[in-house]
């Protein structure tokens, strides 16, 4: 009888282990897009798409370095569909690391699909999707998208969120990020822009006061010089 019960008990065990093993073993990585992973430095991400770490856009230096890098992905033109269906992706980097990712897709490439169609093929990569009522996505700095977005569907865990959307109305892109940098950047985002408003009447000051002063050096040049 001890014997069952241990089997039984055994037996159970190696269920519940299974059970609680499967999430983690199908669950899909959402650190990376294809070769590009969080975390990544300006320099090891700009030495993958051939380009200098210097084509990094500085677009905040206070209290944190924001910076954004666009890659437009080698396309063949000439045939009906494109051989990358990705137009362009703009990484976003947070004190130099790889915080997020927003990836717009040729229109060629999915023209015709839909929100179904298109939650099927990323659910393939990354496995099953929520579709959230009402949920959007923030973009604080990017004023080629409105300020948020509607989300179509939602990949995520603890530590990482991909959103599917349309921009303007038909063309699908994707929006990832690492969650706890994503929100450190948005903060450190919105104290920059006070920073700027706060000091733009003294920095328009000093603009004038050397347009000033140059026009004066340039001034007191030419009355020792010009001979009409």
């Amino acid at each position: 009888m001890r014997t069952m019960m241990r089997s039984l008990v055994v037996c159970f065990l190696t269920v519940v282990v299974i059970l609680l093993s499967t999430p983690l073993i199908h669950a899909q990585d959402l650190s990376k897009y294809r070769n590009f992973s969080f975390g990544m430095t300006v320099a090891d991400l700009s030495k993958q798409i051939d380009q200098k770490p210097a084509n990094a856009a500085v677009l905040h230096e206070r209290p944190a370095l924001i910076e954004e890098l666009t890659w437009l992905p080698p396309q063949t033109y000439g045939s009906s569909r494109p051989a990358e269906p990705v137009d362009q992706i703009l990484f976003s980097f947070y004190n130099g690391a790889l915080y997020r990712m927003l990836m717009t897709y040729e229109n060629s490439a999915t023209k015709g699909l839909t929100d179904e169609d298109m939650i099927r093929v990323v659910s393939a990569k990354y496995g099953v999707a929520t579709r959230p009522a009402a949920a959007l996505v923030n973009f604080p700095m990017k004023p080629s998208y409105h300020a948020t977005e509607k989300v179509i569907a939602r990949w995520e865990d603890p530590q990482y969120s991909l959103n599917l959307f349309r921009s303007y109305g038909d063309t699908f892109a994707i929006v990832m990020f690492a969650k706890q940098m994503d929100a450190q950047a948005g903060i450190s985002i919105a104290e920059s822009v006070k920073l700027e408003k706060e000091e733009a009447p003294q920095k328009q000051a000093a603009r004038v006061k050397k347009d000033a002063d140059d026009l004066e050096v340039d001034r007191q040049k030419n009355i020792k010089t010009l001979r009409p």
